[in-house]
């Protein structure tokens, strides 16, 4: 590896792209470590696996469900694939599971960003704001201070934004991306709903 790249960065550009690994080095070096440009530059030269997948149709797949914690946690969780084929696929299935236990474990709000109600975000921003001017820091402090806290929430609220609670090196994406790239479909974490004893959260109707 170069001295200013890591065999880490190489991993998590593999990770979220699937491309081969000396061009995600390449990617790196180009970019002197940004992960978001390489991302960007592997997309152009058509070598994100990944990339290519996400547009395709996904009217396959199959529900899942779990209960967790003595039957005080439940979850049921659609995925979406290309085929029905893949929808029977082990690793297809072993996946499905994991991500029902991700969600009883760390209790997303939402599948991404993309599905946050404009409203939603106001409101946090707005909450987030009103204790950051408590504090008095200086307007330009504040703005930081306010997107840095309101992306830390939004990270922890979607599920593919969220750590993986295997392994924390990965995100909910990357494990997504790996099995894409594996299977050769595109495949989609449509909704879910997680019930809890006493308290019911309904995702992406």
């Amino acid at each position: 590896m170069s001295k200013n790249i890591s065999a880490e960065l190489v991993k998590q550009i593999r990770n979220k792209t699937s491309a081969p690994l000396l061009d995600c080095k390449k990617a790196l070096e180009e970019t002197d470590g940004d992960i978001d440009k390489a991302i960007e530059i592997l997309k152009i030269k058509g070598l994100s696996k990944v990339d290519k997948k996400s547009g395709r149709d996904t009217s396959e797949g199959l529900i899942f469900s779990y209960i967790h914690a003595g039957g005080k946690i439940g979850v049921i969780l659609e995925v979406n694939c290309e085929t029905d084929f893949v929808a029977r696929n082990d690793e297809f299935q072993d996946f499905s599971k994991e991500i029902c236990m991700q969600i009883a474990a760390s209790a997303p709000k939402f599948v991404s960003s993309d599905n946050i109600p404009g409203s939603f975000i106001e409101d946090e921003k707005r909450i987030i704001k009103a204790q950051v001017e408590e504090q008095g820091k200086p307007p330009e402090v504040a703005e930081k201070m306010v997107d840095g806290k309101l992306n830390k929430i939004l990270e922890e609220i979607c599920l593919l934004d969220q750590v993986y609670i295997r392994d924390s090196k990965l995100k909910i994406s990357d494990l997504l991306n790996q099995l894409i790239a594996k299977l050769g479909e595109n495949i989609n974490i449509a909704r879910f709903t997680r019930y809890q004893i006493g308290e019911v959260e309904d995702n992406e109707e």
